[in-house]
């Protein structure tokens, strides 16, 4: 069996407020590009300390449900050791132990294999760094 592995880096604007972007079309995009057909995995990894990724729907409010529990679990206060940046900028360094800074999706045909109301997103809720990468990996 042979195995193709293929990566790139998506450079992505989050913006001065919490956000979870959808990278589904993005991911999309780039298992046109190489995965043609083929069976396999898509890794999506956030090289960052203060974002992660996850799998959820995306547009009927659970992205804004999933902000809102992110702030009821890490307030943004001065309970933080880790104290520098925006107020409560130390939660944000938390969140990767609650929203991983990696997935990873089987693919099926070159397509990814997502639940019908699935998106894969990035979870940043670090308003001091709104440039983020995202590297998308590809094994199949």
């Amino acid at each position: 069996m042979s195995s193709h592995f293929t990566s790139r880096v998506l450079e992505v604007t989050t913006g001065a407020s919490e956000t979870v972007a959808d990278l589904t079309r993005d991911c999309e995009s780039f298992l046109a590009e190489v995965a043609r057909g083929r069976d396999g995995l898509l890794n999506v990894f956030v090289p960052h300390a203060t974002a992660g990724v996850a799998i959820l729907e995306t547009g009927a409010g659970s992205d804004d449900d999933l902000l809102a529990a992110l702030r009821d679990l890490l307030p943004a206060d001065g309970r933080w050791e880790h104290q520098h940046g925006s107020p409560g900028h130390g939660r944000d360094h938390v969140l990767p132990a609650l929203v991983a800074p990696h997935a990873t999706v089987p693919v099926l045909d070159g397509r990814l294999s997502l639940g019908t109301w699935q998106s894969i997103c990035l979870v940043d809720t670090n308003i001091s760094n709104p440039n983020r990468q995202v590297r998308l990996s590809f094994l199949g």
